[in-house]
Formats: structure tokens, C-alpha cells, sequence
């Protein structure tokens, strides 16, 4: 997130911008005097000014965040991504906050600048657990207190009772902020590529349910691509940036490709 924070004006930041011609009453320390080496006309150098902003993290701490491929589930590589975004936050001096939710408790490391902020960051992460479900109306007031400019990224796999999230993630965006949705999902659970017949647990509920995954595949890979592509539209319709991330791929491509897009959506 490093100098992808600009505001709308130019001044003396840190990243040229333009060039514009002098005029009196210009600061004359941004003249610059190469330009006027080759040309002889005087220009000005703007650059766009780099602004620092709160952002919070909002983790969906509900019992299917604790599904897992190859070892590793979604909650834990949630708080990798968390932790290496609040770590790329902290070096840029953004104030830093994290929410973790379920319908159990909301915990909350409300957004600070300060020294100790980061260490507290991280040992609300590591000791975050998956348990419940998504929390309804259990002080979720909290989460939609807006000051100023902000970010913020929501990390979740999306299941919920009732489109509640639905609900939840469009209460998050207001004229002032920017929302992102990370979309944690496995390529397993996706593809339903299991052979045979399995007897399925839904994490939160505790219902069980026996498929033969070879006949049924089709039919579930169909509602799963038009689920996902519903999510995605909704959330592109209400102006919220979406990514879909399966805990399967490496995270440093994960946060380059959610780095890039938010700068490409600045410019």
C-alpha cells in the first residue's frame, strides 16, 4: 500500500507528476533548472501529494473460516494476508485498526497511531479462533463508525444465513471510504473435484450431507460459478473493490495482484 494513498491536489510530495509553466508567486525551489538548461523556459515540478489514512481490517471469524486444503485453512492464511498488509500500513504510518467477528463476540483493536499498535495488531491475530457463525447485530454499530478517510479490507468467505453479509458489507462503504472484499475460498471446495462418495459437514451448522461427488459435480460447480459471479456483480454494482483469493496460491502474488489492482483503481 506504499505511496498508493494521493489525494486530488499537487504540491511537493514525493512522486513527480507534471510539469507546468512558471508563473509569479510559484515556489522557486521547484523550478526546475534542467528543463530551463535545454529550453530556457521556466517550469514548475508538481508532484501529487501522499496522504496518510486509517485503515481497519475486518475479519470474518466464523467456524467455516476454519475449512482447510493441504493443511491450511482459511483463517490462517487470512492472517497472513492481515498481518502482511498491517505490516505494509504500519511502514507507510497509516493509523492501523482490526475487528474480528462472529456471532460468539466482536473484538476490536480500534484504529491508533501509536508505537505499541502494531504489537497489539498482531497478538489479536494470534490468538484469533474460528468459532460460530456470522454475527448478527451482536455490536456491529462499532464497525460502521466512519471518521474521515479510510480503507477497509474485509476478509471473509462469504457464507452467511440470509444475505446478512450482504447487508453487513453494504452498511461498510460511505462517500468518504473504500472497501475491499477478500474472498477466501479453496480450489476443492470450488471445483468439488472429490472422487467418489463423502459425507459433507457444514462447519457451523454441524448437518451432515452424503453426495456422490460424480454425478453431482456439475450441477454444484454450476451454482458455485453463478454465486460467485452474483458476489462479484453485486459488489462491483456498490462501487466495492472484490477479490476472489484461493488459500491454495502464494500470498506474495496474492498481495501483489491486490496491491496493483488498488493502485490501477486511483489513477
Amino acid at each position: 500500500m506504499s505511496g498508493s494513498n494521493k489525494s486530488q491536489s499537487v504540491g511537493t510530495g514525493q512522486e513527480f507528476n507534471q510539469y507546468k509553466n512558471y508563473q509569479p508567486g510559484d515556489d522557486l525551489r521547484q523550478l526546475d533548472w534542467k528543463v530551463f538548461a535545454r529550453s530556457e523556459r521556466y517550469y514548475i515540478k508538481q508532484s501529487e501529494i501522499e496522504t496518510n489514512i486509517t485503515i481497519k481490517f475486518i475479519l470474518d471469524a466464523s467456524h467455516s473460516m476454519s475449512y482447510e486444503e493441504d493443511k491450511l485453512s482459511k483463517l490462517q492464511y487470512a492472517k497472513v494476508m492481515t498481518a502482511a498488509l498491517g505490516y505494509l500500513a504500519r511502514k507507510q504510518s497509516d493509523t492501523l485498526g482490526l475487528f474480528t467477528v462472529n456471532d460468539q463476540r466482536i473484538t476490536a483493536v480500534q484504529p491508533r497511531f501509536e508505537q505499541q499498535q502494531f504489537i497489539r495488531f498482531l497478538n489479536e491475530l494470534v490468538h484469533l479462533k474460528s468459532e460460530g457463525t456470522w454475527g448478527k447485530n451482536n455490536g456491529m454499530e462499532q464497525l460502521f463508525d466512519h471518521h474521515g478517510k479510510e480503507m477497509i479490507v474485509f476478509i471473509t468467505d462469504l457464507y452467511d444465513d440470509a444475505s446478512d453479509l450482504q447487508h453487513f458489507i453494504s452498511k461498510l462503504r460511505s462517500a468518504r471510504n473504500e472497501v475491499s472484499v477478500v474472498h477466501l475460498m479453496g480450489e476443492h471446495e470450488t471445483e468439488f473435484d472429490f472422487n467418489g462418495s463423502f459425507t459433507f459437514e457444514d462447519l457451523e451448522s454441524g448437518v451432515r450431507t452424503k453426495a456422490d461427488t460424480t454425478i453431482q459435480r456439475k450441477d454444484y460447480s454450476l451454482r458455485m460459478k453463478t454465486w460467485l459471479s452474483d458476489s462479484r456483480g453485486w459488489m462491483l454494482e456498490k462501487q466495492i473493490n472484490y477479490q476472489l483469493v484461493f488459500i491454495n496460491e502464494s500470498v506474495d502474488v496474492v498481495l501483489r495482484n491486490f496491491l496493483h489492482a488498488r493502485k490501477a483503481l486511483l489513477r
